[in-house]
């Protein structure tokens, strides 16, 4: 029986359908022939694909990013499934990119919604406004409910972004209450905004795409951008705008220059709980370990 569906191959298995290239490499092998290695993915899974015949012909016909329509069998070697590929071509239009995306299996905007009653619990005037600021930015919204928080480790599926959120978000309010010496309006809107800088930083094709913006400039610092600008328009003190800042700029540990000790409790806070939530993630669905 043919399968069309990473989640469907198994030893043995023919396979004919189309697949989005999310690697695309050109290799020799030991004996000095070229062949393409490829990563192919669709909404249930990636997988790899060797292409041994005629590599340099079908090289020409496709690119990272694009949709391809493959036939092929499914092999085992080293314990690892790989699909060895006998055809390609252009898919064109025949799957609508969206469609090879993974996706989340929490809705999107059920967690959207956990955002604003997270928001609902900001007390701190500034601060609220600038969380209120995002949130009712319907380009930004739509990104945070959609965009994935890495292109191959945790949280990379659509919905990603959001769902990372609202875990973060969930573990700074219970610290807050066995930690009541800490801010927890500041800790609180750090932990909502702190990978904002995401939904510039990736685009979604056939495959999550970085953008130049997030290629060049990464999202914490496409991130402190996008607070700081919400925080100007929500007319937030000075002093709290760089204690947010600040936090934020911590969420994946010291900045370059710094140590721990020149950290706030709830930079160091936000440091903790993202690396908790991302790395418990990472390992239940046997993803990398990348940090958002």
């Amino acid at each position: 029986m043919t399968v069309s569906e990473v989640a469907g191959m198994d030893e043995g298995t023919p396979v004919e359908g189309v697949f989005a290239v999310r690697r695309k490499e050109r290799r020799l092998s030991r004996a000095g022939s070229p062949y393409l290695s490829l990563t192919l993915a669709d909404q249930t899974g990636a997988m790899r694909a060797l292409v041994f015949e005629q590599p340099d012909f079908f090289a020409e016909r496709f690119d990272e990013g694009d949709r391809i329509r493959v036939t092929g069998r499914v092999s085992e070697r080293s314990g690892r499934r790989e699909l060895l590929i006998n055809h390609i071509r252009s898919a064109g239009e025949e799957v609508e990119a969206a469609a090879l995306l993974p996706r989340s299996h929490r809705d999107p905007e059920e967690l959207f919604g956990f955002v604003l009653h997270l928001a609902d619990e900001v007390s701190d005037p500034g601060l609220r406004r600038t969380v209120d600021t995002l949130t009712g930015d319907d380009e930004v919204a739509s990104a945070w409910r959609t965009m994935p928080c890495t292109q191959t480790g945790h949280h990379a599926y659509m919905g990603g972004l959001v769902e990372h959120t609202v875990g973060v978000a969930s573990l700074a309010q219970t610290l807050c209450q066995w930690h009541p010496r800490l801010d927890p309006d500041l800790l609180l809107v750090a932990a909502l905004l702190h990978d904002i800088g995401l939904t510039r930083a990736f685009r979604l094709g056939a495959t999550f795409e970085e953008t130049p913006e997030g290629r060049m400039l990464g999202h914490l610092a496409i991130g402190a951008e996008i607070v700081g600008a919400a925080a100007a328009k929500a007319r937030l003190d000075g002093e709290r705008t760089l204690a947010l800042l600040h936090a934020i700029g911590w969420h994946h540990g010291p900045p370059p220059g710094q140590g721990p000790g020149q950290a706030s409790a709830e930079a160091l806070a936000l440091w903790r709980i993202n690396s908790l939530e991302s790395g418990v993630k990472s390992r239940l669905e046997g993803a990398g370990t990348a940090a958002g």
